[in-house]
């Protein structure tokens, strides 16, 4: 297995996001819970002062996982811990998520409506990662999110380290990317986001990273997954992680850019 660093890509932007992880209530039909996400909780969120971003990850409602299998690696996503979307927050300072606390108390009421868990996860300053993948009008038509859990054996730090200097560079290296975004996460902890719905979170089913890959239509992502690259990448993280969900997204709609509420989502 190689283990040299890749050459990192010349542009890196290194914001403040964290990332909310949901699951709709299941009571009610599912895209009842996402067309409220996307609808009214998402003028609650997008109000919120001192946001850079906010976009909303909606996942397909099939979702076994997109990375092939690896012994010893858990690549199958398990039915009962099954995503549906993830709200990401980007903060235009280390100050900004101050500012934010009426709206956050306006989400917390409004969430029962929608949501039956809901689990935040962040990071500190600098450990996201936007990479400057996409050439000049180049778009994305097709993402996959991933989450990684590390093994028991790798420290927090180490594992960052292999995060930013080896995985990120070496999926730029791929040359398939129209969107790269990394994230590195602090130990989670309830309190982070203490709303009134569950926050069952075993300690063996954290994660410790996400990435973000953007690519031009679902053809190319389909031709990632199965392709020669992905074995590379395979070796690089056998030996770092113990799960591998990699999640078909369904859609990514931008709410809040540059600063700025959008007066209707760019997807």
């Amino acid at each position: 297995m190689s283990t040299s660093p890749v050459a990192t890509p010349t542009e890196v932007k290194k914001p403040l996001t964290s990332s909310i992880l949901l699951w709709v209530r299941t009571d009610q039909p599912r895209q009842s819970g996402m067309d409220h996400w996307k609808g009214p909780h998402s003028g609650i969120i997008s109000a919120t002062p001192g946001l850079e971003e906010y976009r909303q990850i909606h996942l397909a409602e099939h979702n076994p996982g997109l990375w092939p299998a690896i012994d010893g690696v858990q690549t199958a996503i398990p039915a009962d811990r099954k995503i549906d979307g993830v709200a990401e927050v980007t903060f235009l300072s280390v100050l900004a998520p101050l500012k934010g606390r009426e709206q956050t108390k306006l989400a917390y009421a409004d969430e029962i409506n929608v949501f039956r868990r809901t689990l935040l996860y962040t990071g500190p300053p600098n450990s996201s990662r936007w990479y400057d993948v996409a050439g000049p009008g180049q778009t994305v038509g097709a993402r996959a999110l991933i989450y990684l859990r590390r093994i028991d054996g790798v420290g927090a730090g180490a594992f960052r380290k292999f995060v930013n200097e080896q995985l990120a560079p070496a999926l730029a290296g791929t040359g398939v990317l129209k969107e790269l975004r990394t994230q590195t996460f602090l130990p989670w902890t309830k309190k982070l986001w203490d709303t009134p719905n569950a926050h069952d979170n075993p300690h063996d089913q954290h994660f410790h990273a996400s990435v973000s890959l953007g690519f031009t239509d679902t053809a190319a992502r389909d031709a990632f997954f199965t392709g020669k690259a992905i074995e590379d990448l395979s070796n690089r993280l056998a030996p770092q992680v113990s799960a591998i969900h990699a999640y078909d997204v369904a859609a990514a709609l931008t709410y809040v850019k540059n600063g700025d509420i959008l007066p209707h989502y760019e997807e």
